[in-house]
């Protein structure tokens, strides 16, 4: 039995990934889950999956939920705030960390699970885009083993060669080819988009995700940031990576080799394949996701992406080139502009307005021998600087 913590259990992935293990209960027990502030999922999910310890990043909700489970019989111990949440991603029972917390919230847990030597499913995308040289030295130093979730980056890893990490080249990888569904608005005129509504911007024509997921979709900034992510994820600079339109979301992602070849990745829009294959790998897991029926998808279409509609992927792509503090500047922007929007303090079109003015403000540093500190004090600042230039929008 391999005991696993799913750091952000209430969320899509999260409940996709307990989906998947109660399927395998002769092979894996839930030992911890966490999640922010929703006590009424985390009460039922206790209730099902029996773990030994419960983490709630925010204090009242721990306060509520551990009122909830007094008379619980075997209820499990529950923490609180980010030291909960890490001593979760640590737990020596815990052989596998899925690592779904959304947003800057889920870094440290995240790097705490690597350096643990944990096995660490990595849905977290900001862990490297904030931290990626941190979380990749920990990886690496820590003897971790480090799982793509996204569907993308499982896709290019389960299309590329063993040996893939020590370099693309010398394996016969001449690009990677990110694929991206377009979001909502793939087709809508630029001048239109002033006008969309945080409802329109959620409602994902392929994905079932998050508020702050699925605006990011929209806004393509999700493909900048996972973008970065690759670079980390798989040694590689920007120019090796590209961006491909692909609407129906049935090819996941492809690897081109130097010999012609492209290798693509196939199946349904279900986070539970991603989460089934990294749970499993190298073996493979049966994850309730229905076969891919050929036939009725008919077609595949790919197109360019649009830089001048979606202005937040061309500038991710420019932070990735630039390094440093860049990307972690950019999300951090991002998440303050996209909580705006959301709250109806600005328009659609000016997430990318806080980003761009956000990026211009703040100067590019070098994160070489840099701490977790540094990087999070990057973060705060950023996250000012964004907040600014919303209230200056607003009023």
């Amino acid at each position: 039995m391999t005991g696993v913590t799913v750091l952000g259990s209430t969320g899509s992935i999260g409940v996709s990934t307990l989906d998947v293990l109660a399927r395998h209960p002769d092979r894996f027990r839930v030992v911890a889950l966490t999640a922010n502030r929703d006590v009424e999922t985390m009460l039922a999910q206790c209730r099902r999956f029996r773990p030994d310890l419960v983490a709630m990043a925010d204090p009242q909700a721990a306060f509520a939920l551990r009122e909830r489970l007094a008379e619980v019989q075997g209820a499990p111990e529950v923490l609180a705030g980010v030291e909960g949440l890490t001593q979760a991603a640590t737990l020596p029972e815990a052989g596998v960390v899925m690592a779904a917390i959304v947003g800057a919230a889920g870094l440290v847990p995240t790097l705490a699970a690597a350096h643990a030597g944990k096995r660490l499913l990595l849905a977290n995308k900001e862990a490297l885009v904030v931290a990626g040289a941190l979380l990749m030295d920990a990886v690496a130093d820590r003897g971790a083993v480090l799982l793509p979730i996204d569907s993308e980056h499982n896709a290019i890893f389960q299309c590329l060669p063993p040996g893939f990490a020590d370099g693309l080249a010398r394996v016969g990888v001449e690009r990677i080819l990110l694929t991206a569904s377009g979001g909502p608005f793939l087709n809508t005129p630029r001048e239109a988009l002033t006008a969309v509504t945080p409802e329109q911007a959620c409602a994902h024509p392929n994905w079932d995700m998050g508020r702050k997921i699925s605006v990011d979709s929209a806004t393509m900034m999700n493909k900048g940031l996972e973008l970065i992510e690759a670079c980390w994820l798989f040694g590689t600079g920007p120019e090796r990576v590209q961006v491909v339109v692909h609407p129906q979301s049935v090819i996941h992602s492809l690897v081109q080799y130097v010999d012609g070849s492209v290798l693509a990745q196939l199946g349904n829009p279900d986070m539970r394949t991603p989460i089934a294959h990294a749970l499993g790998w190298p073996e493979r897991l049966v994850s309730g996701v229905p076969p891919l029926d050929l036939f009725a998808v008919g077609r595949l279409d790919f197109e360019p992406p649009d830089l001048e509609r979606f202005p937040c992927l061309g500038l991710a792509i420019a932070a990735a080139a630039s390094g440093g503090t860049a990307p972690a500047v950019l999300n951090a922007a991002n998440e303050v502009a996209v909580a705006a929007f959301l709250g109806g303090q600005i328009g659609f079109m000016a997430i990318a307005d806080v980003v761009e003015e956000s990026l211009a403000t703040l100067p590019v540093e070098s994160v070489a021998g840099r701490d977790i500190a540094f990087l999070l004090n990057v973060d705060g600042h950023a996250r000012a600087v964004a907040e600014q230039v919303v209230n200056r929008r607003v009023t």
